[in-house]
């Protein structure tokens, strides 16, 4: 027997009632390391324990963390389970009604369009799924605004001209206050009054008890809980991720049965036979325990070509830490980045194989080609085949190079093996967090950067106040309206320049430019 058939199958770890396999055999780890992380992996166990069962996860916030209740409201304290199964006979009954047309907007027959308002995990997921399980003969067509970007607001509306009278608006965002959202919510709002429309009769709210947009989503047609023991990025399992698959007419019962099922494969107190606590492992060891290399996420399929972008944020969100929960400065993280087989092919896997060897691998590997038959390119040899074929080439070109990777192995996209990816690194991820002492559940450095961006306002506002019709440069502008930080300035400036808002007559070098009102 080889080595590598031997190490193959003493790795082997399968979650048989998914189909789901996990081989981490092209990790370069040793017995002594794994059974040197026995006593940390049983610590995350108990952690992992205490969480499920209500214990306080943000001792600062003074919250819980729940998102596995979502599936399991048995599991959840009453009073939260009672609100988890209303919420969800809720989604469904909403979504019967649009469906069959006894929710209807006031200018068309029924709902045919479906434009969805998020940022972060309140976009990210949905659209996750939304590509994976979308298909030709969705109910609603999905569409969205996950940005404060103008331009991709206008390239949406432009997709939406014309079915504007057919298009229900979920408005998702727990506080209401986060600013992205809030901007194309008005983006939206404005975009139904050009074309004649009530916003109010197209518009449904996915939102936290008296939140802003709770009092802002007065009249419209429905309003859903977002409640403060699902953080945005694990909260495709709440009506976040529900609602809009619901409405595309996705199986969301499938994608909480999966997420289910990989709950209770991931709490087998056995690392080697526990999927997400292999992972854990396997991440620690890939990156030292420190994120000294990087996760490169390879799945080879296009309809997953979005889980790299869904998992920079559930990790990068979770485990980028300043400080552990001892307090200490520890500058925690696992950089994440990734694109889909075989494009990798001809993108970067030149640089996975030869160059710095700064990474380890996480491909995702789907058995089932096609839901048709199979069509042959070559004689006796299919697309897929190929597109196998160039998974294990890249995978074994890798290992050649002493480079390290893991393979999960799906038997389909389907809205059950979706649910239990989502799941299953849902729960890696609090593991690994445990297993490095950072608090996974928690983000200040969103805020800071949230809090960042309201001074850059606060900038603007001064700036637009004390232009008038005298050009000036960015030093005396700054002076007059006691800003120091004149690059702000001038940055502001630019930008406003660029869109009409204000006049400038441009100098050899920023100092040299004159600004002034426009008009």
């Amino acid at each position: 027997m080889s080595a590598n058939w031997k190490r193959y199958q003493e790795l082997w770890c399968v979650v048989e009632g998914l189909g789901l396999t996990l081989d981490v055999s092209k990790m370069n780890f040793l017995p002594d390391w794994a059974a040197s992380m026995a006593a940390p992996m049983a610590k995350a166990f108990d952690a992992m324990d205490a969480l499920e069962k209500g214990a306080l996860a943000n001792p600062d916030e003074k919250r819980r963390v729940g998102h596995y209740w979502l599936r399991a409201p048995q599991l959840a304290p009453a009073e939260d389970a009672a609100a988890i199964i209303d919420a969800l006979s809720r989604v469904k009954a909403f979504t019967a009604d649009v469906h069959a047309g006894r929710l209807a907007p006031p200018s068309a027959p029924k709902f045919t369009k479906l434009l969805v308002v998020g940022i972060g995990g309140s976009a990210l997921g949905p659209q996750l799924a939304a590509d994976a399980l979308g298909t030709a003969h969705d109910k609603l067509t999905p569409h969205f605004f996950d940005n404060t970007d103008p331009d991709g607001f206008d390239r949406v509306l432009g997709h939406l001209a014309g079915s504007l009278k057919e298009t229900l608006v979920v408005v998702i965002s727990k506080s209401g206050g986060t600013k992205e959202t809030r901007n194309g919510m008005l983006e939206a709002q404005a975009a139904f009054t050009r074309a004649g429309l009530d916003f109010a009769r197209h518009a449904v709210a996915v939102t936290g008890a008296g939140s802003e947009l709770e009092r802002a989503s007065t009249g419209w047609l429905a309003r859903f809980p977002m409640w403060d023991w699902v953080g945005g990025r694990t909260s495709e399992t709440s009506a976040v991720g529900l609602l809009p698959a619901a409405l595309q007419g996705l199986d969301i019962d499938a994608l909480l049965a999966g997420a289910k099922e990989m709950d209770e494969a991931t709490r087998l107190r056995d690392p080697m036979k526990n999927p997400a606590a292999l992972l854990a492992l396997m991440w620690h060891h890939g990156s030292k325990g420190k994120g000294a290399k990087d996760l490169v996420v390879l799945p080879y399929k296009d309809r997953l070509l979005l889980m790299s972008r869904y998992l920079q944020q559930l990790i990068m969100e979770s485990l980028g830490k300043e400080k552990d929960l001892d307090g200490q400065v520890v500058e925690q993280g696992l950089s994440v980045y990734g694109n889909k087989g075989s494009t990798d092919q001809h993108a970067y896997v030149q640089q996975l194989r030869d160059g710095v060897p700064n990474h380890f691998v996480l491909f995702i590997e789907v058995l089932k080609d096609r839901a048709g038959a199979a069509f042959e390119v070559e004689p006796q040899v299919t697309s897929g085949d190929y597109l196998q074929g160039f998974l294990l080439g890249t995978r074994a070109a890798l290992a050649e190079k002493g480079r390290e990777s893991i393979t999960i192995t799906l038997p389909d996209v389907s809205a059950r093996s979706l649910g239990a990816l989502i799941a299953l690194f849902e729960r890696t991820v609090g593991f690994y967090g445990t297993l490095v002492n950072v608090n996974a559940y928690h983000q200040p450095g969103v805020e800071a950067g949230k809090k960042a961006a309201e001074a850059v306002l606060t900038v603007q506002h001064k700036v637009l106040q004390g232009l008038d019709a005298t050009p000036r440069s960015v030093d005396q502008l700054a002076e007059a309206i006691g800003v120091s930080d004149v690059e702000t300035v001038f940055l502001v400036l630019r930008h406003l320049a660029a869109n009409g808002r204000v006049q400038r007559l441009a100098g050899a070098r920023p100092a040299e430019d004159r600004f002034s009102r426009a008009g």
